[in-house]
C-alpha cells in the first residue's frame, strides 16, 4: 500500500487545499450546501493531479534513476510497473471526471481541470526544458486550484488576492528550482537547471516574496476584504511575514526545496500554518 501512497503522491494532496480559499475568503465556510460541492471538486483536483504525477513519473523514469531522492520512486525503483501505473492513472482520470460531475459546476470547471492536465501533459513531455515557462506552468498549478475552487461554489474573490497567489507560486517554484540548481548541477537529471543560474533565481525569488506580502496587505486594507470580513485581518499580516521568513530560513538550508517536503518536514512551520488558519478563521466568523 505504501508504495501506491508514494504513487500518487498524496502528500501532495496538501496544495489542494488551495480550492478552499475562495470557499473561506468569502465566508461562506458555513454555508453547508457549498460543502457539497467543496469535498467532491477537492478529490477532483486530487486525482487528476495524481494521473499527472504519474505521467511524469514514467516520463522520467530513466532520468529520475540518477536522482539521489527520486530513485526510490515506485516507477524509477521498479515496485510498480509501467503498465499498472498507466491502469492507475487510468482509473483516477475517471474518478476525477466522475469528482467533478458531483460538483455540479459548469463548464468553467471543466476548462480549468483540462487546462490543468494539457499544461502539466505538455509539462512532462517537454516544456519543462524551457526555463521561466517550466516556472510558469508550476505557478499555473497553484492559480487553477484557487480559480477552480471559485467556479465551483460561484464564489468571487478580490483580485489582491489572485495576485498574492500567483507571487506566492512564483517564491515557491523559483524556490525550489534554486535549490535544485544548488544540490543537483552535477548531475544528469533536469535539462533546464543548466539554463538557470543561482543568481537569477536567488533575485526573484526574493522580488517575489516582497510582492507576495505587499498583494496580501493590500488585500487585507482592500475595501472589499474589509466590507466582507471586517477590518481585524490586518493583524495577520506580521504573521505571514514571520511565516514567509521561517519558509525562507528553511529552503536556504534544504536541498530539495519542494515546498511540501520542506513544509512537512518543518514542525515549527507546520503548526505555525496551522495556528495561522485558525486565527485567519476566527477573526472573520467571529
Amino acid at each position: 500500500m505504501k508504495k501506491y501512497i508514494k504513487l500518487l503522491r498524496v502528500q501532495h494532496y496538501l496544495k489542494n487545499i488551495l480550492i478552499l480559499l475562495p470557499f473561506i475568503c468569502g465566508n461562506q465556510l458555513l454555508n453547508f450546501d457549498l460543502w457539497k460541492k467543496v469535498i467532491p471538486g477537492f478529490f477532483a483536483f486530487c486525482f487528476i493531479s495524481s494521473v499527472v504525477y504519474i505521467i511524469n513519473d514514467i516520463k522520467d523514469k530513466e532520468k529520475d534513476k540518477n536522482h539521489p531522492t527520486k530513485i526510490k520512486r515506485p516507477i524509477a525503483s521498479g515496485d510498480v510497473s509501467v503498465s499498472l501505473a498507466i491502469i492507475i492513472a487510468s482509473l483516477l482520470f475517471v474518478g476525477a471526471i466522475a469528482c467533478n460531475i458531483l460538483t455540479f459546476s459548469d463548464w468553467r470547471s471543466w476548462l480549468i481541470l483540462a487546462l490543468y492536465l494539457g499544461l502539466n501533459l505538455g509539462y512532462s513531455f517537454g516544456l519543462k526544458n524551457i526555463p521561466i515557462i517550466d516556472i510558469c506552468i508550476l505557478v499555473s498549478g497553484f492559480f487553477f486550484r484557487v480559480l477552480y475552487g471559485s467556479y465551483i461554489t460561484n464564489v468571487v474573490i478580490s483580485n489582491w488576492m489572485y495576485l498574492t497567489i500567483l507571487m506566492l507560486s512564483f517564491y515557491l517554484g523559483l524556490g525550489k528550482r534554486r535549490n535544485e540548481l544548488i544540490a543537483l548541477k552535477d548531475k544528469d537529471t533536469r535539462d533546464v537547471l543548466k539554463l538557470y543560474t543561482q543568481g537569477f533565481l536567488d533575485k526573484y525569488m526574493y522580488v517575489c516574496l516582497a510582492v507576495t506580502i505587499i498583494f496580501y496587505s493590500l488585500w487585507c486594507v482592500d475595501e472589499t476584504t474589509i466590507a466582507n470580513l471586517g477590518n481585524r485581518l490586518i493583524w495577520t499580516i506580521p504573521f505571514v511575514i514571520a511565516l514567509c521568513m521561517k519558509y525562507s530560513l528553511d529552503i536556504e538550508k534544504d536541498a530539495d526545496g519542494d515546498p511540501v517536503n520542506v513544509i512537512l518536514k518543518d514542525k515549527i512551520l507546520l503548526v505555525g500554518g496551522v495556528l495561522f488558519i485558525i486565527a485567519f478563521g476566527l477573526l472573520i466568523y467571529l
